[in-house]
């Protein structure tokens, strides 16, 4: 199982999301639009509605926020 999780620097539910994916020995690819490497158009490419961060894709698959990510993997 791969992630992708899109963040920006001091945001705690982007921190709380990649905790969750370490404590369940997830791999994950953080894209985070605060450092440069990726840009906010880029984020909004690959989910348009996004508004808040994280924006998490699980296997490729769209997940949404950190929200969604917990009851995905607790429920």
């Amino acid at each position: 199982m791969k992630a992708i999780v899109w963040s920006k620097d001091h945001c705690p539910y982007c921190d709380q999301a990649k905790a969750l994916l370490k404590s369940k020995e997830i791999e994950f690819e953080e894209r985070n639009i605060t450092k440069g490497t990726w840009s906010k158009e880029q984020l909004l490419e690959a989910v348009p509605s996004a508004r808040t961060l994280p924006q998490i894709f699980l296997n490729e698959e769209y997940v949404g926020g950190f929200t969604e990510l917990t009851k995905l993997l607790k429920g």
